[in-house]
């Protein structure tokens, strides 16, 4: 069976119905355009078929296209692989134009049969790329639908003819947010800003009806009428001048040059606002072809789709287990943390008995859901309904005898061994034998923290991060008794709350903080050495982090850093490696500053809180030195602080999957995302050179540049980590 069929009615019109068997919704595939490609030559050709409607026989009309397929088509694609890409996007233009010009004459404009699109739902990717090339898109009524180009998010940019399309449907400016920012539309505000034509409860009534009606004028897109005149202005005309400087300027303000998707897509909108729109098509095809070939590309389709779509589907569940679904959670300590689980909790239609030792708190905590959701309805985001719902779920008190019917515990009270291990034997007293108790520490290690419980192998760490109802990304983490029932648990919670996950070993700093933690006292050392705050910061907003390290301190709070520090050093003894860091951090904390909640730490802060600009007095005690350092020799020791440590958690086996090693730094701290992930910017640099650059930089400044045995064994080998840690189905 093809992914596309073709069926005549009785009135003229031919109906392609887009139909992918065994899967929930339509993706495109290599195939599927051929097939497509097949039948529009067979509609177009037959003079019985008066017009034509493209649909969907699923709920939605496309996800966009299969990016397994397009993430490996560089690997396939010969000892040509640009020329051979080129080609296929080429072919792709064609197959779109065809259906845009749908057999008119090319002189005349006239004698076309119409095209129409009907989109039962959503519509994404070249799932939208496609019914742009057709003369009218019609789309239910179906709140829950999402419309637009989201490929910027994953590395690449619409290279189907939406960007050039869009852009000459609407104007850079008007198609900047979908473009740049990946931003999509439910059907209804799809119409209101162009992006649809038609928007009605039964779209394929109205689409039949246009098409037997349709005229000559009504299949003629504007930039192939006679005297088009690109919306907006072109990159030389008085107005279009000033939108593209802005675009470029919004670009690198946002993006510090570091995506190159952006500056592909940007340089495709600028060239091609100059020529004619075929022209056009083949200048999109090259910077297409050009993003396809950099490696950032084929790393951020592996990490940030397939390997993370993978994890959220559960790859990494253990074996064997029934489903674990939770029906109530408990969550202990209604704190900034807890307040949040209790939210996407709630939100994912849990149960949930929200704890607290004095009921004001509780209510505080409960109350930050009501929060989120008012601002939620002011946005158009929810509704008093869903309000309503959401505060249903979440009881809010100070009885454990409440937490009787509980089937998973998340324990998120102050980060002090006593306290958890006191809570955890309370709990453990009134809730139900097999239910599962997990801690949202993010520094103590899981082990030590289960030994207060009766049931160990039921004791695991879900660590959420902050804030929680915003970051993707929860670390799942399996103490040395940790049960496969636990872990599996964990998991299933996880995918209810529509968050990813990692699950990984347990160590001290598990994996995220592990690596994150270096990223910061790295730019705190070289702060002590007089390298000039604003070049440490900005090299790491350069590189694509989306704050640097002395930023990011003072938006955790330099006592929290100071806390860890002492924990940390009295856990390592001799071996704890970062005096010159705690020098810094240690008199930060003595004169009061501690970050932007008391106003005043490496930055200087405003009433509000809003930034002013580093703190003047960092320079008395930490003068700056005459000669500063290099851009890259800066980022290196950012980038390699961390990378490093996420080689050694593979080799000591607190990584147990090499997606999650990349998955999780993306999602859980913004490391680089244009890289793929520390494993994955490894395998860019190739392990021969990142070998050597460790031993470069362990004698510029220090051991903890020191090469990790694995890295010195791939090395030696030209082994890459995906090649030797990966599995056959993930993409190269």
């Amino acid at each position: 069976m093809t992914d596309f069929t073709l069926t005549k009615e009785t009135n003229g019109i031919a109906t392609i119905i887009w139909d992918c068997e065994g899967k929930a919704m339509n993706i495109m595939t290599i195939d599927a355009l051929q097939a497509l490609n097949g039948l529009i030559d067979t509609a177009l050709a037959d003079d019985a078929i008066k017009g034509i409607i493209i649909t969907s026989a699923k709920p939605d009309f496309a996800a966009g296209m299969d990016l397994n397929v397009l993430g490996a088509m560089t690997s396939h694609a010969g000892h040509t692989p640009a020329n051979a890409l080129f080609s296929a996007i080429s072919g792709i233009h064609a197959m779109l134009r065809k259906i845009e010009r749908a057999g008119m004459d090319p002189q005349t404009n006239k004698g076309g049969k119409p095209i129409a699109s009907v989109l039962p739902g959503t519509a994404l990717g070249i799932g939208y790329e496609l019914p742009l090339a057709t003369h009218r898109i019609f789309a239910a009524t179906n709140p829950k639908a999402k419309i637009g180009l989201p490929e910027i998010m994953i590395g690449i940019f619409p290279g189907a003819g939406g960007t050039t399309r869009l852009t000459r449907k609407m104007g850079a400016m008007a198609a900047a947010p979908y473009l740049l920012e990946g931003k999509t539309l439910s059907p209804q505000k799809a119409k209101s800003a162009g992006l649809v034509d038609v928007v009605c409860d039964d779209p394929m009534a109205e689409a039949r009806a246009w098409v037997l009606q349709a005229k000559d004028a009504d299949l003629v897109k504007p930039w192939d009428a006679k005297g088009y005149k690109m919306p907006g202005g072109t990159p030389y005309h008085p107005a279009g001048f000033m939108t593209f400087v802005g675009a470029s300027a919004m670009i690198n303000g946002k993006t510090q040059g570091a995506f190159p998707a952006a500056k592909a897509l940007l340089s495709t909108v600028y060239e091609g606002a100059l020529v004619d729109f075929d022209t056009a098509l083949k200048i999109e095809a090259r910077w297409f072809t050009n993003i396809l070939m950099n490696p950032s590309s084929s790393a951020m389709i592996r990490s940030l789709f397939v390997n993370k779509t993978a994890l959220e589907k559960g790859a990494v569940r253990p074996q064997g287990i029934a489903d674990q679904s939770v029906k109530t959670v408990g969550v202990l300590g209604a704190g900034m943390m807890g307040a949040g689980i209790a939210l996407v909790s709630a939100m994912a239609g849990i149960k949930v008995i929200l704890i607290d030792q004095q009921q004001q708190a509780a209510d505080r905590g409960k109350a930050h859901s009501a929060n989120y959701m008012d601002k939620g309805i002011k946005r158009g985001k929810a509704t008093a309904e869903k309000k309503a719902a959401v505060l249903e779920l979440i009881t809010a008190t100070t009885d454990y005898a409440a937490l009787k019917d509980a089937d998973l515990i998340i324990e998120a009270v102050f980060e002090d061994p006593t306290i958890k291990a006191g809570v955890t034997k309370a709990v453990e007293e009134v809730i139900p034998a097999d239910c599962i108790f997990a801690s949202n520490t993010s520094t103590l290690p899981i082990s030590d923290l289960a030994k207060a419980s009766g049931r160990p192998d039921q004791f695991i760490g879900i660590h959420f991060f902050s804030p929680v109802e915003r970051m993707a990304l929860v670390e799942i983490i399996k103490g040395k008794q940790t049960g496969d029932r636990a872990v599996a648990k964990a998991l299933d919670y996880v995918r209810q709350i529509r968050k990813t996950p990692i699950v990984v070993n347990d160590a001290r700093f598990f994996y995220a903080n592990r690596c994150i933690i270096p990223y910061i006292n790295e730019g705190i050392r070289m702060v002590s050495e007089g390298v000039a705050p604003a070049l440490i910061d900005n090299a790491a907003r350069m590189l694509g982090f989306p704050v640097g390290p002395l930023q990011l301190v003072d938006e955790t709070s330099i006592d929290l850093g100071a806390k860890i520090a002492r924990a940390t050093k009295a856990a390592m003894g001799n071996a704890y490696p970062d005096g010159a860091v705690d020098d810094v951090i240690f008199k930060m904390e003595d004169q009061g500053r501690l970050g932007r909640k008391v106003k005043a730490g490496f930055f200087a802060y405003d009433e509000n809180g809003k930034r002013l600009g580093y703190w003047d007095g960092l320079g008395d005690h930490y003068p700056l030195s005459a000669t500063q350092p290099e851009l890259t020799d800066v980022q290196h020791r950012l980038m390699f602080a961390q990378v490093l440590e996420a080689v050694k958690a593979l080799e000591e086996g607190v990584l147990m999957d090499i997606r999650e090693g990349d998955v999780g730094a993306i999602l859980g701290w913004g490391f680089a995302p244009w890289s793929g992930g520390p494993l994955s910017w490894l395998d860019m640099l190739g392990t021969p050179y990142a070998a050597e650059r460790c031993d470069q930089l362990q004698a510029a400044f220090g051991d903890r540049f020191g090469c990790p045995s694995l890295l010195r064994e791939m090395a030696a080998k030209n082994q890459s980590f995906y090649g030797r840690f990966g599995t056959a189905d993930q993409v190269a």
